[in-house]
């Protein structure tokens, strides 16, 4: 299985599993097996449309799918699999960005409601917030650990000056106050796409259209910027999806590069992950999109061509350690 760094140098990520459908986390009864076996029939499970964010809380992995229109939980630990967002209140049409509090409190970005809205852990539909006309084409968010803080990405438009991210009291819906507004200086964004927010609060924000990386302070004060347009490693030609490990490390996605790039808190190039490639495998992508680092430092990245996310963890713990391990205790 692939490795990052490839050898002679150390290894600091492994390539772990790839999640597909409902198959890759659900346990298969004996009877099931048996029968496969007798008719000789692959086994199948419910697979994923056109999957674009993740994110993740104590083993249970959430993708929006915006063919679908809803988001999926694939939970390793417990062997589950639900569905959200599919009928009632919390109905989903295009669901895009998501993230989760310490709670496991599920937020998404829907971009055609032009709305956020939030469920429990479970999927249970709590509430909505924001309304459709405070955005031109939201896309990504944020939410800070407590779930008291939003911060929602929105991409804008060619005629639109409304490149920005907005904050949201999360509790009450209130809007606190935007961050930014259409430009090249530092601080200004064009195109935004994703944001995460690292131990210390400050907010990342992807400025696409800019070709980097933007760091704002929760209030929305300008910190620093990192990367530039390029097709050399360290630059950045489509960057999409962002997150942050506990050392302050970012991992940006890039769409035409078919990687990770995994940068430093100073913005300096450490590594990158992953490889595009036109067929499917192991860390090959050709349309990746979101990202997300667990509680154990593993980084989850979708692909929307090949259909799935593919886990790598880090050299530090084995593959026996952390919250993606199945704990049959839990099976349903």
């Amino acid at each position: 299985m692939p490795v990052f760094p490839p050898a002679p140098n150390e290894a600091r990520f492994f390539y772990e599993r790839s999640l597909l459908s409902s198959a890759d986390v659900e346990i298969e009864s004996g009877e099931s097996q048996f029968q496969r076996m007798i008719t000789g029939v692959s086994r199948s499970g419910i697979g994923m449309g056109k999957p674009f964010g993740v994110t993740v809380h104590k083993g249970r992995v959430f993708v929006s799918d915006t063919l679908k229109r809803l988001v999926f939980a694939f939970d390793i630990r417990e062997a589950k699999f639900i569905e959200i967002g599919t009928d009632g209140p919390g109905e989903l049409v295009k669901p895009m960005g998501l993230d989760v509090d310490l709670n496991g409190n599920l937020f998404v970005c829907d971009a055609s409601l032009k709305q956020v809205l939030v469920y429990d852990r479970d999927g249970n539909f709590k509430r909505r917030l924001g309304e459709p006309e405070m955005f031109d084409r939201p896309a990504g968010l944020t939410v800070n650990p407590n779930g008291s803080r939003l911060y929602v990405v929105d991409t804008g438009g060619v005629t639109s000056n409304r490149h920005r991210v907005l904050v949201f009291d999360a509790w009450s819906g209130s809007l606190l106050h935007t961050i930014s507004k259409r430009g090249q200086a530092e601080g200004e964004l064009n195109l935004p796409r994703d944001a995460t927010i690292d131990n210390e609060g400050n907010l990342y924000v992807v400025d696409g259209g800019n070709f980097r990386v933007q760091v704002f302070t929760p209030e929305g004060e300008f910190v620093r910027s990192f990367g530039s347009i390029g097709r050399q490693s360290g630059q950045f030609s489509r960057p999409k999806g962002i997150g942050v490990d506990k050392q302050g490390n970012a991992y940006v996605v890039d769409t035409a590069f078919g990687n990770f790039q995994i940068f430093n808190s100073d913005g300096q190039l450490l590594m990158a992950v992953g490889s595009r490639n036109s067929s499917a495998g192991p860390a090959r992508f050709m349309l990746p999109a979101g990202l997300a680092i667990d509680e154990d430092g593993r980084v989850y990245m979708v692909d929307q061509y090949f259909r799935k996310v593919d886990i790598f963890r880090p050299a530090e713990i084995s593959a026996e350690q952390g919250w993606l391990v199945h704990d049959p205790s839990l099976q349903p």
